[in-house]
């Protein structure tokens, strides 16, 4: 269990750093480590998504040479409360699932824009919402979409398989 999630917090880390830039597109890049913790925190519960959510933030802030830890704490706050909210709701469709995550790309977005305000980021609010959360947040929505419908179709072929 715990290989499988090193294994998949890594891979997002991996894929954010070299498959995430061959995925922009008008400058917009999906941030590929919230998707794997939110359908983590999803699947696997609240403290499962706060560990995968500070491994594979650390990974994105070490990578892109920001302040380090603003990732962490952003995707770890996520991560545990779409698994607390997911352990009480009932978040198992797909139509669920990726406005959730939309919502929560918003969220990680407005918190990780606060944090940075703490360290005097000189952007104005509606410039880094209009041009960098919101965009992100619908692409990431695609992205999960085809994702969840992925995993969908991995589950029911599992399921028909003796």
């Amino acid at each position: 269990m715990r290989a499988l999630l090193a294994l998949t917090v890594f891979g997002g880390g991996v894929a954010h750093a070299t498959v995430a830039p061959a995925l922009r597109i008008a400058g917009v890049t999906p941030d590929l480590p919230l998707i794997v913790v939110v359908l983590l925190a999803l699947r696997r519960g609240p403290e499962f998504g706060a560990l995968a959510g500070f491994a594979a933030g650390l990974l994105q802030d070490a990578a892109g040479g920001g302040l380090i830890g603003v990732q962490a704490l952003t995707k770890a706050l996520i991560g545990f409360a779409i698994g607390a909210v997911g352990s009480r709701l009932s978040v198992g469709q797909p139509l669920v699932q990726v406005p959730g995550l939309v919502l929560l790309t918003i969220a990680e977005g407005l918190a990780r824009f606060a944090l940075l305000k703490l360290f005097r980021f000189p952007a104005p609010f509606g410039e880094v919402m209009l041009y960098v959360v919101l965009p992100q947040a619908l692409y990431n929505g695609f992205l999960a979409t085809l994702l969840v419908l992925a995993l969908a179709w991995a589950d029911a072929l599992r399921a028909r398989t003796p």
